[in-house]
């Protein structure tokens, strides 16, 4: 256990910190309370024990780090998934309205032709051999 004059003064401890915050932002790695402790000779519940608000301090930085101002963020391998398959959905949904338009021209296409050809049979005065099991035609 250590003594009570081997525990640096707050002041000392708020020097290194700050030090110890800048080089973080400088390295762009997240505070640990425990490598702050290491430098100041300290182990991690000692530190805890005698300075708790800067170890809460550290802790909420270290939970909730900041975007640096200069730094882009970078998407995640699940985040660049994800976004592919939203993508490939809207693609999917938009190809699947397409295809479904198409069916329908299709299919209007195909009564218009059956009623153009009859009309122009029927001017023409033509009998089609193939119409079996119509009657009347």
């Amino acid at each position: 256990m250590s003594r009570a004059a081997d525990v640096p003064t707050e002041a000392r401890v708020r020097r290194f910190m700050e030090q110890y915050m800048a080089e973080c932002t400088d390295n762009g790695t997240r505070p640990s309370v425990l490598t702050l402790a290491t430098k100041l000779g300290l182990s991690n519940t000692t530190f805890r024990r005698h300075f708790p608000d800067l170890a809460k301090e550290i802790s909420t930085i270290r939970s909730n780090p900041e975007p640096a101002a200069g730094a882009e963020k970078h998407p995640s391998p699940y985040e660049i998934l994800a976004a592919r398959n939203a993508k490939l959905r809207r693609t999917n949904r938009s190809l699947t309205e397409n295809l479904r338009f198409a069916a329908a021209q299709i299919q209007h296409l195909a009564v218009d032709n059956a009623r153009l050809r009859e009309a122009l049979e029927d001017s023409t005065k033509v009998t089609r051999i193939d119409r079996t099991g119509r009657p009347g035609h």
